[in-house]
């Protein structure tokens, strides 16, 4: 048993020493086995379930889900000291003087009058600091394990810096038309490999169209995905009390039920914007 002191609050020194006693040989086996590869899916997991306590504005959860990520920082310094390249100290030595360099405007003598200039210092200094000497060296430093539509936005943005971009958001929607009627075409060809190239042009235009519009094309195709979520289980409901079964109707009979469910969320919105306009005028 590895003893370690009780305490009503615990602090991140805590958090390192109980990391480094899971890892010793008294510890746990597998926290022993893991390797930074191992447990980089779970880094993702855990950032994405803070992200989803930070849209919920859940803060028990979110001081949870912080703490989780935290976890994994701590975890994968501890590798890294184990093999003597850093520590946690080091990063945060790193990240202090990152923040330092990257705000002359508050810790140096710079002035930015806005948050425009804010964000143009900032990308300008990151591209000297990174050694990133072409707007090209720009684009390829964007992750590539960011989520796909974030990281075709992040790369539009970036090349528009350059001036590579549509005049405004009407013709990116023209290119949307272009790109699926070449899509179509594919189709028509049959031929799997262009059909995925222009299926990916489509996508990367409707990202474009999406900047364009200040919308942010991940947050946009969630809500989407719940939305239809929503209208799938009413359409559900719908055939279930007609004492049907939806795997044994054809496409045409759930498109009516779907177009009912559609009908039936129309009328709740509605419902829930009279109800909150009364509310405002009581």
């Amino acid at each position: 048993m590895v003893e370690f002191e009780q305490k009503p609050q615990y602090d991140i020194a805590d958090l390192q020493e109980i990391v480094r006693l899971l890892r010793s040989p008294e510890g746990c086996p597998w926290d022993k086995e893991q390797t930074h590869t191992s447990i980089r899916n779970d880094f993702l997991e855990e950032a994405y379930e803070a992200v989803e306590a930070i849209d919920l504005l859940d803060m028990p959860l979110m001081r949870e889900e912080l703490g989780d990520v935290l976890l994994q920082v701590v975890f994968h310094c501890r590798l890294a000291q184990e093999e003597n390249q850093f520590d946690f100290a080091a990063v945060c030595d790193e990240i202090c003087k990152k923040l330092i360099i990257r705000h002359p405007h508050v810790f140096g003598d710079v002035t930015a009058e806005d948050t425009a200039a804010v964000l143009k210092n900032w990308d300008a200094i990151k591209k000297e600091t990174k050694g990133q000497e072409t707007y090209a060296d720009t684009l390829r430093s964007v992750a590539k394990s960011l989520p796909a539509l974030t990281r075709a936005q992040k790369i539009g943005k970036r090349a528009a810096r350059a001036g590579m971009d549509f005049r405004d958001a009407a013709s990116a929607f023209d290119c949307v038309r272009a790109e699926r009627a070449e899509l179509q075409e594919a189709m028509t060809e049959g031929s799997r490999e262009r059909m995925e190239e222009e299926l990916g042009d489509l996508l990367f235009s409707c990202v474009n169209t999406a900047r364009h519009l200040g919308i942010d094309a991940e947050e946009a195709l969630t809500k989407a995905t719940n939305k239809f979520i929503e209208r799938f289980a009413g359409t559900e409901q719908l055939v279930t009390a007609d004492g049907k079964n939806m795997p044994d109707l054809p496409i045409e009979e759930l498109d009516v039920y779907w177009a009912d469910a559609k009908q039936q969320d129309r009328q709740a919105i509605q419902k829930n914007e009279q109800k909150n306009t009364q509310e405002e005028l009581s």
